[in-house]
């Protein structure tokens, strides 16, 4: 499972709750953008209207030797989910603070997977909290590995 486009700020942004595997719905000028790693889904983000879900603002960049019907970079895409899978995620949506993000494009088979989560938005102690955390758990393994090398 080889990742083609990640959203790095989706889980330093999001308290992650769940998250799903869905299908997108592409062109052939789209594939071979994302083939060649064209592509970004840092402010993306998924909806639900009248029973689909569609991904929003993730941009894919025009394929460089397509023609006149190459597609449009910043489309809504159709995911593809199932129908119980479609229900939950607009349940969650609903809830205030809650958000449906993309955390990654990858293959799977031959097929482009988007792997999408649901988050609640973090407050910024809780970002500051989480690098004060990275902080200590590097200093940590730099005095062990100090005291390793002293030996």
């Amino acid at each position: 499972m080889a990742d083609i486009v990640t959203n790095s700020k989706a889980r330093r942004d999001y308290h992650i709750i769940e998250t799903f595997e869905a299908g997108i719905v592409l062109r052939g000028t789209e594939v071979k953008s994302l083939r060649a790693g064209k592509g970004q889904i840092v402010d993306a983000f998924a909806r639900v209207d009248r029973g689909e879900a569609f991904l929003h603002n993730a941009h894919i960049d025009e394929y460089a030797q397509g023609n006149r019907q190459n597609h449009v970079p910043a489309a809504a895409r159709k995911l593809l989910l199932h129908r119980s899978e479609i229900r939950k995620l607009e349940a969650y949506a609903e809830v205030k603070g809650h958000a449906i993000v993309p955390l990654a494009f990858y293959w799977k088979n031959g097929r482009v997977k988007v792997s999408l989560a649901v988050g609640r938005g973090k407050r910024e102690f809780d970002k500051r909290e989480n690098l004060k955390r990275r902080e200590s758990d590097r200093e940590l393994k730099q005095i062990t590995m100090h005291r390793l090398k002293g030996r």
